[in-house]
């Protein structure tokens, strides 16, 4: 045992020690060479999510990608693909021209946030400790892709299915730069399914010693004018918070931006700070829709008192109000676009307890497609859903060598029996 575990951190280590001497663009080829060297892997790539997390990007190795020319897109309903997703462990499936050989699918996922998968073929019957390593592997890469990101466009490139129009590029790029979390007392993850002509929207979270800072914002207005609405709000939302402010000067900063520069227009918000050795709320409500909660199984709208958004030029102050959330809850924050008069067909309470067994990660997509398909894909405005699972001050334990807690993840949507699920 303690000779695999050796040869395993050899791998691991000359995967990172190759990827620190190769370009950036040639992180999936790195990992690519080690596995043909050592499983003679007779295939490697790389599929990245996209923006819509609808889908997979392959990105091939030995140069074919960031051309721009053509991307072959993998739509992850009712497929392995999603499986691994959603169950974050590795499948086995037949090789796609019947070779013989196997594909090996592994989640390439670091702290809860499922970058993509790694995709690996090689001759049939690998063995356990071959199936480890690939796992390992796919680990090791998401955080090859997470330092690299930093210094080329490709993995940026691989997430576009879709031209974006100018505010919709500012708009995700107010976005936290991973969309999903997890940590010992909770999992928190964010969708934005932005409307034909972009609305303001935005969310953001950040995790200190002691605290979860999470923030949900709406700006007024359509287009450019309302992403640049959302970068000003959403800059003196984190100004503040970086130089350690509490939530009311938070909120106090935001509107001053607001009274200041907007020119005239609002903006509502709903900002947050969770105590993680109690689970004691502290939240702000700028004009914004109740927070849903799901305890024990039932969904209620915590009907908290509401402040005058952003920008509204009366003398007021923001409230700073409390709840305490129990270990089990569920919170789901939203904006007024998952309730738009078109998307009535779409009952959020009762997808929200359907979807109790469900990671965030799924459930934020779940609620986000069923409001997009109601609205027969043509938003009025944009709609955007932070949900956060709420754990207990106990810890739990991470799976050291997937990035993901697999004793939370969602189940798989259908079986495959071409391999067996591992871990």
């Amino acid at each position: 045992m303690a000779v695999e575990y050796d040869t395993e951190r050899r791998t691991h280590t000359g995967i990172l020690a190759a990827a620190e001497t190769a370009a950036p663009v040639e992180s999936v080829d790195v990992v690519a060479q080690e596995l043909r060297r050592r499983f003679g892997a007779t295939s490697v790539s790389f599929l990245i999510t996209d923006l819509a997390g609808q889908s997979v990007v392959r990105l091939s190795t030995a140069g074919e990608v960031g051309t721009g020319e053509s991307i072959e897109r993998v739509p992850l309903f009712g497929s392995v693909y999603g499986d691994v997703l959603r169950t974050q462990r590795l499948r086995l499936a037949d090789s796609v021209d019947g070779d013989g050989g196997q594909r090996v699918i592994a989640p390439v996922t670091n702290r809860g946030d499922s970058i993509g998968l790694l995709e690996v073929r090689i001759p049939a019957g690998p063995s356990p400790r071959t199936l480890r390593e690939i796992s390992r592997a796919a680990h090791t890469l998401a955080y090859i892709v997470i330092a690299n990101q930093r210094f080329t466009d490709l993995y940026q490139w691989g997430r576009r299915t879709t031209p974006l129009t100018l505010a919709a590029e500012i708009q995700h790029n107010l976005l936290p730069s991973s969309l999903a979390c997890e940590a010992d007392q909770f999992a928190v993850a964010g969708a934005l399914e932005p409307a034909g002509n972009v609305g303001g929207d935005t969310f953001d979270y950040a995790l200190d010693r002691g605290t979860l800072h999470l923030s949900v914002t709406d700006a007024m207005g359509h287009d450019v004018q309302a992403a640049l609405l959302a970068s000003l709000l959403l800059g003196a939302l984190r100004g503040a918070r970086r130089a350690g402010r509490d939530l009311a000067e938070q909120a106090e900063r935001a509107h001053r931006a607001m009274v200041e520069h907007s020119g005239g227009a609002l903006a509502t918000g709903l900002l947050l700070r969770v105590e993680l050795n109690d689970g004691r709320v502290r939240l702000v409500n700028a004009g914004h829709p109740w927070p849903l909660r799901l305890r024990d199984g039932r969904v209620e709208e915590l009907g908290l008192s509401i402040d005058l958004p952003f920008g509204v030029r009366v003398p007021h102050t923001y409230r700073v109000q409390e709840l305490t959330l129990r270990p089990g809850d569920r919170l789901v924050i939203l904006t007024d676009g998952m309730q738009d008069r078109g998307s009535g067909t779409a009952d959020l309470p009762a997808l929200l307890a359907d979807t109790g067994h469900l990671h965030p990660r799924e459930t934020v997509q779940v609620l986000t497609m069923a409001v997009l398909d109601a609205n027969r894909g043509e938003l009025r405005d944009d709609a955007t859903v932070m949900c956060l699972d709420w754990y207990g001050p106990e810890a739990t334990r991470m799976d050291a060598h997937t990035g993901a807690d697999l004793a939370k993840t969602s189940p798989a949507a259908v079986p495959f029996p071409q391999g067996p699920a591992r871990n």
